[in-house]
């Protein structure tokens, strides 16, 4: 066989290879995602990138954990009910729901899930058919929007813009970033199917306010869509006056919102892979199907371990020793530090209201030194130099937005500062250094 015609056997393969995937994940393939996570490791970069912590969680979960793991009962190492732990959706609903202002039924109204991902996965899936149209508020978390195109759906995107006056300050925050009401009405029509709404929001760090949440229940109501609520940064607030907000709580959204929730955020231990729904059962019933038609149920140990944290905070949720009450103390300090440095080194943070994250406008500070082109935005750019050349590993703003709303984020990276405070020193002389230079 000729060099031909083993270039022309691979190529046939290649083609019969795509042709297998399904058409809905065509355009899916590619996530630049793999790259970013991978670029640290490969250049022994500080890692201010991807959104966890990098110190212990609280000491009680080690404690628990461990105790978990030296319980006698045999089967916690066994299959546990397939929507959910009775004991942690017994926990979820005493802790959530004062905080919604009824009593949560935990067997019909709690739906536990591999990560607040797979909640999204069940949430989206359960209610698409095609063509029903989703509206989704940019910048985004990357995995709503394929996950609509996998359901058939189609994604319909609003900008949360920063106010003019905001972006020529040395400093802003996160709620100069609004939805302008003319333009969010503009978008429902009668095939909106689902809005959602992630607050406090990543990457912005944006807490909605009543009246902006108010003016989302009212046109969910009006066109009778569904609201995906992901409140995954909840007990992350820095400012007493802007606090969170569940719209589920608002007049008449209970009964069509689905309120996604994160253990690996609540306890800061991103790699238990725990998430949950709330919601009305008749909404519940529909995710319960999509659920058991993928991952069946969720760990036992891992939901044993998380129903006793939660039982342990519990007893002492009105106490600023709870957890749920301290941390956004603990990561007010770390926010406030890095804002600082940021603004003495010429790069323009948004101050965030909430959650892990700063986006900061670096393109003062790297001047006409990177330009978009064809094969890649300015900011992708920016975050792969300074990630190979100085070791400093962050994430462009512009993979939260679609291609017509990049010119909105491409001076703009996002750090996370939820770290030790040695991890933030060596990044804050990293940035220093490029200043001199």
């Amino acid at each position: 066989m000729t060099s031909s015609d083993d270039s022309s056997k691979m190529k046939t393969s290649s083609e019969k290879s795509n042709n297998l995937l399904a058409k809905r994940y065509i355009g899916l393939e590619k996530s630049i995602w793999t790259e970013l996570n991978a670029l640290p490791i490969v250049h022994k970069a500080i890692d201010l990138g991807q959104g966890f912590i990098d110190y212990a969680p609280p000491h009680y979960f080690i404690d628990l954990y461990k105790e978990t793991l030296d319980d006698p009962n045999i089967f916690l190492h066994q299959y546990t009910r397939e929507m959910g732990h009775r004991r942690l959706v017994e926990a979820i609903s005493n802790v959530y729901s004062p905080y919604f202002n009824r009593k949560i039924d935990p067997l019909t109204e709690i739906l536990v899930t591999d990560g607040a991902t797979q909640s999204l996965f069940n949430c989206i899936h359960s209610f698409i058919n095609p063509d029903d149209e989703v509206i989704l508020i940019e910048p985004f978390f990357s995995c709503y929007e394929p996950m609509v195109h996998s359901a058939c759906g189609i994604p319909r995107y609003i900008a949360l813009k920063p106010k003019p006056e905001s972006i020529k300050a040395d400093i802003s925050s996160s709620s100069d970033w609004i939805l302008h009401k003319n333009e969010l009405e503009s978008m429902f029509n009668s095939r909106t199917r689902l809005i959602i709404i992630n607050t406090p929001n990543n990457p912005v760090g944006k807490v909605f306010t009543r009246n902006e949440l108010e003016h989302i229940a009212n046109l969910c109501q009006k066109h009778d869509v569904i609201c995906i609520s992901d409140e995954v940064y909840e007990w992350i607030v820095y400012d007493e006056n802007k606090k969170h907000i569940r719209i589920a709580t608002l007049p008449n959204m209970w009964e069509r919102t689905l309120t996604i929730g994160s253990a690996g955020k609540t306890f800061s231990s991103t790699g238990l892979k725990l998430g949950w729904t709330i919601g009305p059962q008749h909404l519940m019933r529909s995710c319960r199907v999509v659920h058991q038609n993928c991952v069946i149920s969720c760990p036992t140990i891992s939901q044993e371990v998380v129903a006793r944290c939660f039982e342990y905070e519990l007893k002492r949720i009105n106490s600023s020793k709870c957890y749920f009450n301290s941390i956004s103390n603990e990561f007010l300090e770390k926010r406030d530090k890095f804002v600082q440095a940021l603004k003495e080194c010429g790069i323009k943070p948004v101050v965030p209201d909430g959650g892990y994250f700063i986006l900061a406008d670096y393109s003062q500070f790297a001047g006409d030194k990177f330009q978009s082109d064809t094969d890649d935005v300015k900011d992708i750019k920016f975050v792969r130099y300074l990630t190979k050349e100085k070791q400093l590993a962050t994430i462009p703003a512009t993979i939260f937005y679609t291609d017509d709303h990049h010119h909105l984020a491409e001076n703009y990276i996002r750090f996370c500062f939820v770290k030790k405070d040695e991890t933030l020193d060596k990044a804050i002389e990293i940035l220093r250094k490029l200043k001199t230079n």
